[in-house]
């Protein structure tokens, strides 16, 4: 029994190795364009071993009527609204799902529209990131690729 666990042993640890390099594989900076809006955003991983993705540049940051930053003014939580546009966190608390190879278990804010959605993510095949949120039946998939 002592000679089989010590087989196993390093098989088991080599398995939680290679699940959790999967999981980190999403760690980066990303670019995408969504109704127009050209941005760039990070994903860091928590301390609690979840993921947070937020914003860190966009184009057009500035508003031109007024010449300062725009800030998250269709925030439902009226406390954040005066966040600058390059600060705005995306998605908070980011789970990987092993068996799905897929994040997800949390929701994905959306500036341009003020609301919250479901989120699942997932690499596509040529290597960019697929960031699909879902709210009441309808979906929406940005593209993100790594920069």
């Amino acid at each position: 029994m002592k000679r089989l666990l010590m087989l196993l042993f390093p098989l088991l640890f080599a398995w939680t190795l290679s699940a959790q390099d999967a999981a980190d594989a999403i760690l980066g900076n990303y670019k995408s364009t969504q109704d127009g809006y050209e941005f760039k955003a990070r994903i860091s991983k928590k301390t609690d071993g979840t993921y947070i993705a937020k914003v860190y540049w966009i184009k057009d940051a500035i508003d031109p009527a007024t010449g300062e930053k725009r800030k998250d003014v269709k925030n439902p939580n009226k406390a954040l609204r005066d966040t600058p546009c390059d600060r705005i966190v995306l998605m908070d608390g980011l789970r990987y799902n092993a068996e799905k190879n897929q994040w997800g278990e949390t929701k994905v804010y959306d500036p341009l529209r003020g609301i919250r959605a479901n989120v699942v993510v997932r690499f596509l095949p040529d290597g960019r990131l697929a960031v699909k949120g879902s709210l009441l039946g309808i979906s929406e998939t940005v593209y993100w690729t790594r920069v």
